[in-house]
C-alpha cells in the first residue's frame, strides 16, 4: 500500500484508511472513563495486552516480579526506528542510511497543518481524568506523534511490526487520554502505521464518542480487576510460550 499526499483535506492528509474503516458511534455526552472504585491497579496499553495474552506471565512479571522479560531483536529494532523517526519529525535530524526509506511518510506527516507533539506522555485517573504521567495515574501512554489544528488532532503510532493483525485499541485509548487531555479536542483521526509495510490503518472518533471508547476496554479491565481481587492467574498456552521468561510455569517451553 503506498501512502501519498493529496489535497483532500477531510481526509488523513492523503494517508488512506487502508486496513480498517472510521468508527463513527454516537454516544451520550460522557466525559470521563469512571470504572469500578476497586480498580486501584495502573496499567498501560503493554500491560493490559500481557494480561489478555497471559494472566499467568501478566502476574510474574508485573505484579509479583520475579521476571523480567528480556528485549528480543525485534523490539531493540522497534525502539530504534521509534527513536529515528522521533528525532526526524521533532527536531529535523537526518534519518541514518538504513532508515531513508521512512522519509517519504515521515514528510507527509510533517506537511499536517498544527502543532506537533512528538512522543506525547499522557495519563488519565481513575476517573478518567487527565493527571501527571509519573504520579497518581491509574492508565498512561505515549504517543508516537499528535498534530493539534484547532478542534482537531492527529494521533499517529508508528509500528515496525507486521500489519497483518492491526490492534486498533491501542488508538482509542490514546484518542481517550487526547480528550482529556486537551478539552479543545472534539474530533481526532488517529492512525497505526506500519512504517516498513508501507501501510497505514486509521480510525476516526469524536468526544461523543467517550463512552463507547470506555466500553472497548471495560470488560478486560473487570477481569484484570477480578484477578486482582481473588488473586487467580491462569496461565494461557500459546505458540509465545517458547518466549516467556516465566521458567516455572508447567507451559514453558525451550527453545
Amino acid at each position: 500500500m503506498t501512502i501519498q499526499v493529496a489535497a483532500d483535506p477531510t481526509g488523513f492528509y492523503g494517508l488512506p484508511s487502508g486496513l480498517a474503516s472510521a468508527s463513527n458511534v454516537g454516544g451520550n455526552d460522557v466525559t470521563d472513563g469512571e470504572t469500578s472504585p476497586t480498580m486501584n491497579f495502573t496499567w498501560s496499553f503493554s500491560s493490559y495486552k500481557q494480561y489478555l495474552n497471559c494472566p499467568k506471565q501478566y502476574h510474574e512479571v508485573k505484579v509479583l516480579k520475579r521476571f523480567h522479560v528480556k528485549p528480543t531483536a525485534q523490539m531493540t529494532y522497534g525502539n530504534e526506528v521509534h527513536k529515528a523517526c522521533e528525532d526526524y519529525v521533532a527536531e529535523g535530524k537526518p534519518l541514518a542510511k538504513n532508515y531513508q526509506r521512512f522519509k517519504p511518510v515521515l514528510d507527509t506527516l510533517m506537511e499536517i497543518k498544527g502543532t506537533r507533539y512528538p512522543e506525547q506522555k499522557m495519563a488519565l485517573d481513575i476517573k478518567g481524568k487527565a493527571c501527571q504521567y509519573g504520579k497518581d495515574y491509574w492508565v498512561r501512554g505515549i504517543v508516537d506523534l499528535m498534530i493539534i489544528d484547532g478542534d482537531t488532532a492527529f494521533i499517529v503510532d508508528y509500528k515496525t511490526g507486521s500489519n497483518k493483525y492491526p490492534e486498533p485499541k491501542q488508538l482509542k485509548l490514546m484518542a481517550l487520554m487526547a480528550f482529556a487531555h486537551h478539552p479543545m479536542i472534539n474530533h481526532i483521526k488517529a492512525g497505526l502505521l506500519f512504517i516498513v509495510h508501507n501501510s497505514f490503518m486509521t480510525e476516526e472518533y469524536s468526544r461523543e464518542d467517550i463512552p463507547q471508547l470506555w466500553d472497548a476496554f471495560r470488560p478486560d479491565l473487570n477481569r484484570i480487576d477480578t484477578s486482582y481481587i481473588k488473586g487467580v492467574w491462569s496461565a494461557n498456552p500459546t505458540q509465545l510460550c517458547g518466549w516467556c521468561p516465566v521458567n516455572t510455569c508447567t507451559h514453558h517451553k525451550e527453545r
